[in-house]
C-alpha cells in the first residue's frame, strides 16, 4: 500500500512470510521494494490479522492509506473478538507512526464487520479492502448496519469522490472468487 509519495505501508506477516519470502531478510526486501517502486521508506505494520484470512495479512484487509497524511484502518470494539488484541497493537503502532514530515498520521477507524461463517470457517471480511476509482470510492458491504457506518467515515475523507457500499457476501463465500455474481450500481455512478 502506497502514499504515492514514498511511503509504503505493509505487513511483516505477509513478506516475511516463509511462504513467499523465507529465503530474505527484512532488509533486503526492503531494499528491493525501495529500488523497484522508487519508495524512500516502509512502515512495516506488526500486528493485524483477521480469522479466516488465508493471504498472510495482506495489508488491503487491515490498512489503507487513503491520501498521504490519511490512513483508514480495521478496529475491532468487542473484547471477545479473537481478532481484538492484535487490532488493537496494530491501531497503537499505527498511532505511533509519522509522516515524513514528522506529523501522526490522521488515523480513520473502520468498523469490523461482524463474523461471517461457511460451513463453520470464519471469512474475512474487512472494509479496509476498499477501491478507490475514478469519481467513486467501491467499499466491501456485508449487508449489516456497519455498512453505513464504514460508508460514512470514508466519505469524510474521499470527499471528491462518492462512496459506495456493495453488498461483497458472495465473494466472501468464495474467499475473494467470483462465482456467478452479479453486481447493479447507482446509475450514473461512473460519471
Amino acid at each position: 500500500e502506497s502514499d504515492g509519495k514514498g511511503t509504503l505501508l505493509t505487513t511483516r506477516e505477509c513478506l516475511l512470510s516463509k511462504n513467499r519470502n523465507g529465503q530474505s531478510s527484512k532488509e533486503e526486501i526492503q531494499a528491493y521494494l525501495e529500488k523497484v517502486f522508487g519508495i524512500s521508506r516502509v512502515l512495516w505494520l506488526d500486528h493485524g490479522y483477521l480469522s479466516g484470512d488465508d493471504t498472510d495479512s495482506h495489508i488491503d484487509i487491515l490498512a489503507r492509506f487513503c491520501d498521504p497524511e490519511t490512513i483508514a484502518y480495521l478496529k475491532s470494539e468487542e473484547a471477545e473478538d479473537p481478532d481484538y488484541e492484535g487490532l488493537m497493537n496494530m491501531e497503537a503502532q499505527l498511532k505511533s507512526f509519522r509522516t515524513p514530515d514528522g506529523k501522526p498520521y490522521r488515523l480513520v477507524p473502520l468498523p469490523k464487520p461482524e463474523q461471517m461463517f461457511l460451513d463453520d470457517y470464519p471469512l474475512p471480511a474487512s472494509y479496509a479492502n476498499f477501491l478507490i476509482i475514478n469519481g467513486a470510492v467501491l467499499v466491501p458491504g456485508t449487508g449489516s448496519e456497519l455498512d453505513e457506518v464504514a460508508r460514512a467515515r470514508l466519505q469524510e475523507v474521499f470527499t471528491d469522490r462518492e462512496v459506495i457500499v456493495i453488498d461483497c457476501r458472495p465473494l466472501l463465500s468464495g474467499h475473494g472468487g467470483l462465482h456467478c455474481v452479479t453486481m447493479q450500481f447507482p446509475e450514473g455512478w461512473l460519471e
